[in-house]
């Protein structure tokens, strides 16, 4: 495992720390934070990037009692089908709501379709507050947004596990022509973006008897260019990158027969040589012979992630997800050198983005604001707490405009503040850190109780800075502090007969810094 060499930003270790664990995991947790301050951040950062080198055996006892995650989408499908499938099987009414409640309840939720989702919501919201490898769990959050398919599309809600579990988690690390290529080849992308259906112009489905599934010959009609024009604009060139609408065109008549298998029973990748358009094509300027088949698809992968704009717009991502907004011009164009000097090598590119100075200077501090499941998952870490990750953890997130798994546009769910600021959000925010700090969160468990120095600081303001400093590890802004004095200010309602006031609440306290500006930011 290489060592790392950060440059010299002037800050201090606590400070550096501090930043580490803001941007390469889920906010500090009291545990990460003297892990982080033992080893040295230097150290700490190069094992988040090298995981296989930090054991952590507990998190597969913490997703034990998640069984569908180690299923097959087949076995998901035949063990959780869709209720109404369930409802034909029993013979059972399913033409109201009383009647979709009453079967429900007769099946249990271990029979549930929702079983599947809520698996997988409850293993993401584990991983993120629990994990030892944070940095993992970052990466794999932010290239499934990357390559984004939504579980509220028909069959793809049965094969979303399998999608971030096969297709996303074990290329995070490597290059991203195989991430590329997984996600190009699984089911759910196939089907979220219709690809499974696109046929060549002049294509007719053959008769029943072709082997070939009913939903196939129903729905392939021609030629779909919603996965072509994804792949060039959100997963390889960017908007700006140089290609046309012909282009598109052409990327979908070569995608043409990249299809599905049984797509609703047990989905899997197949090539239709009889759907795909075997003429010649041309793609930015590189023509591809006629008869290519199959390996067409492949090529014009490798052309994509070899492609100078792929490399410009993936860098302003994760410039603009690990450093600011409005990633610096001149680090950019570093990253996007490196991801084309070494092949598109993530973790070559991850640690060029990390080591960089742009990285740890004061434009970069505090300059990220956090996505719903950021604040969620970093609440529950500066508590020091754990979770089971039961449906009002995940209820919390949807509530802050970010239900998991169900992105319903192409693009993903946004990695700039503007999206996630806004009075509406701040005042949800509050109330979910209010009711966490009061223990009220089903299936999570904090003690905030333990955040308390002993003995107990003499006034209100000194336990405030008390417990800013063990929740955010620096000082309040005055202003911040000047208002949460005054919300814990007590009523006429909260004073003793004999003039004394009731002590601090304590819990509240610990909300109203969880809901504050500075913790918001990252």
């Amino acid at each position: 495992m290489p060592s790392l060499a950060l440059p010299d930003s002037g800050w201090s270790e606590e400070k550096r720390a501090l930043h580490a664990l803001r941007r390469l995991a889920y906010g500090p947790s009291p545990q990460d934070w003297q892990e982080v301050r033992r080893l040295g951040v230097a150290r700490w950062m190069a094992l988040q990037l090298y995981p296989e080198h930090l054991p952590d055996e507990a998190m597969a006892a913490r997703l034990a009692p998640l069984p569908t995650l180690r299923l097959s989408t087949e076995e998901l499908i035949a063990r959780y089908p869709p209720l109404r499938q369930q409802a034909r099987e029993l013979g059972f009414p399913l033409e109201t709501r009383e009647d979709r409640r009453d079967l429900t309840m007769m099946l249990g939720p271990d029979a549930l379709p929702r079983r599947v989702a809520g698996d997988l919501m409850a293993q993401k919201l584990i991983r993120a507050v629990e994990s030892q490898h944070q940095l993992q769990e970052v990466l794999v959050d932010f290239w499934f947004n990357h390559f984004n398919v939504s579980a509220e599309k028909g069959p793809v809600r049965w094969m979303v596990t399998s999608y971030e579990r096969d297709a996303i988690r074990p290329h995070v690390f490597g290059r991203f022509r195989d991430l590329l290529r997984a996600t190009a080849r699984h089911p759910a992308m196939l089907f979220y973006l219709d690809n499974w259906t696109s046929v060549r112009d002049g294509f007719e489905p053959p008769r029943r008897r072709s082997g070939m599934p009913p939903a196939f010959r129903k729905n392939a009609r021609g030629l779909n260019e919603n996965y072509a024009r994804e792949l060039l604009e959100l997963h390889t060139l960017g908007v700006d990158g140089g290609y046309t609408q012909q282009d598109v065109r052409e990327v979908a008549r070569i995608f043409t027969g990249w299809s599905l298998n049984r797509p609703r029973v047990a989905p899997s990748f197949v090539f239709r040589a009889s759907a795909h358009d075997a003429g010649e094509k041309t793609v930015l300027g590189h023509t591809f012979p006629a008869g290519g088949g199959e390996q067409d698809g492949e090529r014009v992968l490798d052309m994509l992630s070899r492609h100078p704009a792929t490399a410009r717009f993936l860098a302003t991502k994760l410039a603009r997800k690990f450093v600011s907004d409005e990633p610096p011009a001149a680090l950019v164009d570093r990253l996007a050198q490196v991801f084309l000097d070494t092949d598109g090598d993530l973790r070559a590119l991850y640690t060029a983005l990390f080591t960089s100075p742009e990285f740890w200077s004061d434009a970069a501090w505090s300059a990220k604001t956090r996505t719903p499941l950021e604040l969620v998952a970093s609440s529950i870490r500066a508590l020091g707490g754990t979770t089971t990750g039961d449906f009002p953890l995940a209820r919390a997130v949807e509530r802050m405009g970010e239900p998991l798994y169900r992105a319903p546009a192409p693009t993903g769910y946004p990695e700039h503040a503007a999206p996630w600021v806004n009075a509406g959000a701040l005042v949800v925010r509050l109330n979910f850190a209010l009711a966490l700090a009061s223990d009220r969160v089903r299936g999570t468990d904090v003690n905030v109780m333990a955040l308390v120095p002993q003995p107990p600081p003499a006034d209100t303001g000194a336990l405030v800075d008390a417990l800013a400093l063990r929740l955010l590890y620096e000082p309040l802004s005055p202003q911040t502090r000047a208002t949460l004095l005054a919300a814990l200010e007590p009523g006429e309602d909260e004073r003793m007969p004999d003039g004394e006031v009731r002590p601090v609440d304590v819990r509240r306290a610990v909300g109203l810094l969880l809901g504050s500006p500075e913790f918001q930011k990252q």
